[in-house]
């Protein structure tokens, strides 16, 4: 793969990127993007909840994860929490569900989950934790996977929640804190998680945001994974310690639109 690296000093990625993301980041994309599904509820706890299972079903054809995000939403009605609090064994029976290898069985573990959650809390931001031992977003994934298999850590749900400690780049949790914790003042992210600070969120790493990042020099290795990730946020946290997750719009847009 080209470099685009050598032509360009720090000074001029840094402009291209920023130039990208002001393009890139605003709400004439949502439509065609799963956040958009997020953004036609208006309650903080139903955008969590939708929010995480259209994240956790983000791979394959972004139509499809829509369509099924859709499907999801038809399943929880108007009021996504209401459904995950007083939801019965009968109600989980009925559901008829899947998208790819995410199924039945997993989305109803999702339910019982969030509502063992909700039950207790008003916010699914408190199971997102700081670890000990691992920095910022991978770190608070880390935690977040912890809680949520604590009863069954074999479960075949586990496949679907990103575990860091393996090397996975956890793209959809990734994803997902960027949506939750990102300011909304360009009206695309929420921005209503306040206790995670952006400087410690990461990219959602993946083909598209890989590939612009070795074309920019940003890293080598060809795997999509967690190290990968590491190497390329340490060089966007030098272009913005704030706010580095910001870039993803830029790299994502590059991507798709094979700019460079």
């Amino acid at each position: 793969m080209d470099s685009f690296y050598p032509n360009h000093t720090e000074n001029q990625l840094k402009e291209l990127l920023d130039l990208k993301y002001k393009h890139y980041c605003t709400p004439d994309f949502l439509p065609e993007d799963p956040l958009g599904l997020v953004h036609e509820f208006t309650n903080p706890a139903d955008q969590e909840i939708i929010g995480l299972l259209v994240a956790t079903i983000a791979w394959g054809n972004r139509k499809s994860i829509i369509n099924s995000g859709r499907k999801i939403i038809e399943i929880l009605g108007s009021s996504p929490l209401e459904f995950v609090l007083n939801h019965t064994e009968k109600d989980l029976s009925k559901i008829n569900f899947v998208h790819r290898t995410f199924q039945k069985d997993d989305l109803i573990l999702f339910l019982k989950k969030l509502q063992e959650n909700y039950r207790a809390s008003n916010t699914l931001e408190s199971k997102f934790i700081t670890h000990p031992d691992i920095f910022g977003s991978m770190g608070r994934i880390v935690s977040f996977r912890d809680w949520f298999f604590e009863d069954d850590p074999q479960t075949r749900t586990s496949k679907h929640v990103a575990n860091p400690l393996k090397k996975s780049s956890a793209k959809r949790l990734n994803m997902y804190l960027r949506w939750m914790c990102r300011s909304n003042k360009e009206g695309v992210d929420l921005g209503i998680w306040k206790n995670i600070h952006t400087s410690e969120l990461s990219i959602p790493l993946d083909i598209h945001t890989g590939n612009v990042a070795r074309k920019l020099g940003f890293v080598e290795r060809t795997q999509n994974d967690s190290i990968t990730l590491g190497e390329i946020m340490s060089k966007l946290r030098v272009f913005d310690p704030i706010d580095p997750s910001k870039y993803d719009f830029a790299l994502f847009g590059l991507g798709i639109s094979k700019e460079i």
